[in-house]
C-alpha cells in the first residue's frame, strides 16, 4: 500500500525548502515558541547511544544531527533533499557528512546504521511507506529510528492549532521568502496519518516495540521503534 502524504511533487518540495531555506530556523523557533531544541533533544535521548553510526534524514539545517552528535555518536549523516538546506547545515558543522539525496532512495547499504532520525521531514514524502522501509533497510537489526513529527491536536489545543497554524503563521509566510510553505504547513499536518496510525505503519514495516509520545498539548509527536530481526 502507498500511503501518500506529500501535497507537492518532489521537486516543487525541494523548491519550496530552497526557499525557506534562509529563514527556516526562526521560523522554528518562532512556531514552536523555541521548544523545538528541547524536542529535537528528547529525540536524540530516545535513539542516540554513545559511538553509534546515525542517520538524520530530512536534515534540513542540520540542527537534529548536531544534537546526535553531541548525544555521543562517533559518526552522523545528515542528508536532504535541499541543497540549500545543506549548504546551512554545513556552515554549523564540518564533523557531520552532509549528503543531498532522497527519503524514498537512500544511497546507503542495508545494515549501515546504528540509529536514524528524522525530525519534521516524513510529513513532506510522496510515499510514508516507502519512506519507512527503506529507514528499515538501512539499520542494523536492533537499531533505534526516532520520528518527530507535527500531528493534529486533540482536545483544547485543537482550537489553538486552528489559529496559530492556519493564521498566523500563513501571515508571518507573507513577509518572508518562500512564503507559501506557510500555507502548505497546515494542509500537509492535515493529510498526514495521526500518531496511533504511524505507529502501526511502522510496526507493518519492520519495526518493533514502536510507542510514541506527544509533546505541547498533543501537537507534535515522537514516534520511536527498533529494527526488527
Amino acid at each position: 500500500m502507498t500511503v501518500e502524504t506529500g501535497l507537492l511533487p518532489a521537486e516543487g518540495v525541494r523548491r519550496m525548502f530552497d526557499r525557506i531555506a534562509p529563514v527556516y530556523d526562526v521560523m522554528n523557533r518562532v512556531m514552536t515558541a523555541g521548544l523545538d531544541r528541547r524536542w529535537r533533544r528528547i529525540t536524540v535521548e530516545q535513539a542516540v547511544q554513545p559511538r553509534n553510526r546515525v542517520l538524520d534524514v530530512c536534515c534540513g539545517t542540520g540542527d537534529l544531527a548536531i544534537a546526535a552528535l553531541a548525544q555521543g555518536a562517533s559518526d552522523v549523516v545528515g542528508l536532504d533533499f535541499s541543497e540549500q538546506m545543506l549548504d546551512r547545515a554545513r556552515r554549523k558543522s564540518s564533523a557531520i557528512e552532509w549528503v543531498q539525496g532522497d527519503a524514498l532512495a537512500l544511497p546507503f547499504g542495508d545494515e549501515s546504521f546504528d540509529a536514524a532520525t528524522v525530525g519534521f521531514g516524513v510529513r513532506n514524502v510522496d510515499d510514508l511507506e516507502a519512506a519507512i522501509r527503506e529507514l528499515r533497510r538501512v539499520l542494523r537489526p536492533g537499531g533505534r529510528v526516532a520520528i518527530l513529527e507535527i500531528t493534529m491536536p486533540v482536545g483544547a489545543f485543537a482550537q489553538f492549532y486552528g489559529f496559530w497554524f492556519d493564521r498566523v503563521i500563513p501571515l508571518l509566510g507573507k513577509v518572508l521568502p518562500g512564503g507559501s510553505a506557510y500555507t502548505y504547513l497546515p494542509a500537509s499536518v492535515r493529510r498526514f496519518p495521526r500518531p496511533e496510525a504511524l505507529a502501526d505503519l511502522l510496526a507493518a514495516n519492520g519495526f518493533e516495540a514502536v510507542r510514541f509520545r506527544r509533546f505541547a498539548g498533543s501537537i507534535v509527536a515522537l514516534h520511536v521503534g527498533e529494527a526488527g530481526q
